[in-house]
């Protein structure tokens, strides 16, 4: 067999070596950073803005921060930085509010049981996603259940949502919204491309209307209003109104972000799917929904990252989340009282939302990266 002269010399070209080492380290900052008398200046700006901001924060978290101390005058001094003590006996409250401590283990078992299910659901490798699906989707949430709030006959204590908090109500209220909104709003993304004015129209209704108030008032109309158009002996649990109004606000913006990436379907994967005789609902689950999604996966994420942010306006409707029972220790607890106890609540606070939201940005950029046309595994 004759060979192609031109790929053999492709094929045997040696591989180009870039600048390696110290060489390289000093080729990429004179391309990034120093490539011109302007980009220099604000490198160095943004860096003297970073020392700035980087140190004052390590002084006060770290260096003059206060570890010890069995109340807040331990941390009332001059020039005290964190109170890093008022953290550490709130701890338990923080995580789980007044659930009782010796029934504590049913919430650790819980996270554990989801855990199980929802990191090898989130592995592409790992074989057996639809049974994990049915585990998480059918079993998890009745285990969860009864393992939260309890069942005597078996031999579980009943724990009202009342006692329930911290860290523990912003899961819950943010994992079960997300798992609530999502398939809902895909129906209602659907709905409103449908050509039947009895299912399109409801749904721009009702995306339309939830996307032009606040998500404040939802909770209010879920926790106050709500109550009075039903029948005086029927009452709803509050942490249950605060799921579905949550989870409806959710979907509404969900259905908008999944809209837009049903149109950005070209025109020929619809006629593709109808040439092999598909139906509509063939046709949406195994060939326009699949790349539907993966185009929007940012947005997708993004809404879901503004939803465990928002699980801190539960507080106006008397649940106190991580953020709201923060600063409730911080204004009801005159033994911790200092200078330093409420920013050192706030931050602590806020660097467990950011675990949490930055790890699902993580995840959503790793999803992207292998979902992108010519991957290979």
């Amino acid at each position: 067999m004759a060979t192609n002269p031109v790929r053999s010399a492709a094929v045997n070209r040696p591989r180009p070596v870039g600048p390696s080492g110290l060489n390289a380290i000093t080729q990429w900052l004179h391309q990034n950073l120093f490539s011109s008398w302007g980009n220099t200046c604000l490198t160095l700006l943004g860096g003297a803005l970073a020392y700035w901001v980087i140190a004052g924060f390590l002084d006060w978290a770290v260096w003059h921060a206060v570890y010890t101390g069995t109340e807040g005058s331990a941390c009332d001094v001059v020039g005290a930085g964190a109170c890093w003590p008022f953290i550490s006996a709130k701890l338990q409250i923080f995580m789980y509010g007044r659930y009782p401590t010796e029934e504590l283990w049913r919430v650790n078992l819980t996270y554990v049981l989801a855990l199980v299910g929802l990191v090898p659901l989130m592995l592409p490798r790992v074989p057996g996603k639809i049974w994990l699906t049915a585990y998480m989707l059918l079993v998890f949430p009745v285990v969860a259940f009864f393992l939260l709030t309890g069942a005597e006959p078996l031999g579980l204590p009943v724990v009202p949502t009342s006692r329930w908090g911290g860290l523990l109500v912003t899961l819950v209220v943010a994992c079960v919204s997300i798992a609530i909104s999502f398939p809902l709003g895909i129906i209602l993304a659907l709905a409103r491309r449908s050509d039947l004015p009895l299912i399109k129209w409801p749904a721009i209704f009702f995306i339309e209307f939830v996307r032009g108030v606040p998500l404040v008032m939802v909770l209010f109309f879920a926790s106050v209003m709500l109550p009075l158009f039903l029948p005086e002996d029927l009452t709803i649990n509050k942490l249950l109104r605060a799921l579905i109004g949550v989870a409806l606000f959710s979907a509404a913006y969900l259905a908008e972000v999944v809209r837009g990436g049903l149109q950005a379907i070209p025109r020929g994967q619809y006629e593709a799917a109808e040439a092999l005789g598909l139906s509509y609902w063939k046709t949406m689950g195994f060939v326009i929904l699949p790349q539907a999604l993966k185009l929007v996966i940012p947005g997708i994420v993004n809404s879901f990252i503004a939803l465990f942010k928002d699980t801190s306006l539960v507080l106006i409707i008397g649940l106190f989340d991580l953020l709201g029972i923060v600063q409730q220790a911080v204004a009801s607890d005159a033994k911790w009282f200092s200078p330093q106890t409420a920013a050192t609540g706030y931050v602590f606070a806020g660097f467990v939302f950011w675990i949490f939201c930055f790890g699902m940005s993580r995840y959503s950029a790793w999803l992207e990266r292998r979902l992108a046309t010519g991957h290979r595994s």
